[in-house]
């Protein structure tokens, strides 16, 4: 399933700023915590808590988070569906990234090992 270019765009002009919260409590309402969810954040693109607390006060788009982003070179391995697309079949390499994150949010939420969300 492709996503569409509206929605495409909807995700690339994004804030971080205002799906960040959302994360928090996603995660903290299945008993892990910020630091794991910034554990997970960091696997991904790199940034540190520092860095992430910068990108939340700047307002960064999804398009300026993940174009800062250093994607770790196992995040292709991160398969599934996310918001009812199929991660590996999203073309968008922007919304396939967004999907990434989503994906290992709600893994971290479900209680999975770290070891495992961390594609070790």
């Amino acid at each position: 399933m492709n996503t569409t270019p509206e929605h495409d765009a909807r995700i690339a002009n994004m804030t971080f700023a205002s799906v960040y919260p959302h994360y928090v409590t996603k995660v903290e309402k299945k008993g892990r915590t910020i630091e794991e969810l910034h554990q997970v954040i960091e696997w991904l693109t790199g940034f540190n808590e520092k860095k992430l607390k910068t990108l939340i006060e700047e307002k960064a788009t999804f398009e300026t988070f993940f174009k800062q982003a250093k994607l770790n070179p196992n995040a292709q391995l991160i398969k599934g569906v996310i918001c009812g697309y199929r991660i590996e079949d999203i073309e968008t390499p922007l919304t396939k990234q967004a999907r990434y994150l989503d994906k290992l949010i709600d893994e971290l939420a479900k209680g999975r090992k770290m070891e495992k969300i961390l594609r070790a």
